[in-house]
């Protein structure tokens, strides 16, 4: 199995937002309950939010699941989130950046600017991230995978060990795996790493932003 290290992913999220926002009330919208990666990007945040849990500075007043991944079910659950605590909520840990989107037209009615993370680089969050309304997304470089996947192809065909140090359950056995490093990027970094690699034009992500 080859892929980012989805568990590293949640950790970037939540790091990220928990810099900003060491203490008070959070709302996690995680991705779909189906999908094993959600769990895995779930579990990487805890890793983070936990610690912070027990020693009383963060509150969780909202844990959801986003049906499908679908934006419009984050949405729903966002309205839910701030309807629930009266918009006492100071900071969102979300999935990816269609949920994250999805919060923040939720906060945007509201007229609330909280920290969001995201995941996944999309056009639409890194337009986001440089007009200020959500804090980072996490960036999986696809040229990266594709080249790791041809080189383990051509190391496969010739019978060598790949190297997978890694092992992933797939809820029947523990798949060996090859797991990349994703990117955290934030305002300060997008014209390093997405626009530099191409993945979006800089007039692309910066055509909001007034000069």
């Amino acid at each position: 199995y080859l892929s980012f290290d989805n568990e590293k992913v949640g950790e970037m999220q939540a790091t990220a937002i928990t810099k900003l926002v060491p203490k008070g009330n959070y709302a996690l919208i995680e991705g779909a309950d189906t999908d094993n990666n959600a769990h895995l990007f779930k579990k990487g945040q805890m890793n983070i939010i936990q610690p912070l849990i027990d020693k009383g500075d963060i509150k969780v007043v909202y844990d959801q699941f986003t049906k499908d991944w679908n934006p419009a079910n984050a949405l729903a659950n966002m309205e839910n989130a701030l309807t629930t605590n009266k918009n006492k909520i100071d900071a969102v840990v979300a999935a990816n950046d269609g949920t994250g989107g999805g919060a923040i037209q939720a906060l945007t009615a509201q007229k609330l600017s909280i920290p969001v993370s995201g995941q996944d680089a999309e056009l639409a969050a890194c337009q986001r991230i440089v007009e200020g309304t959500q804090t980072m997304t996490v960036y999986k470089p696809i040229k990266d995978l594709a080249t790791k996947a041809a080189q383990l192809a051509v190391k496969l065909a010739n019978g060598e060990d790949v190297g997978a140090d890694k092992k992933v359950n797939n809820k029947k056995i523990d798949v060996p795996s090859v797991l990349l490093a994703p990117v955290a990027v934030d305002k300060s970094n997008m014209d390093a790493t997405v626009i530099a690699d191409g993945f979006h034009s800089h007039d692309e992500v910066y055509k909001n932003v007034k000069k």
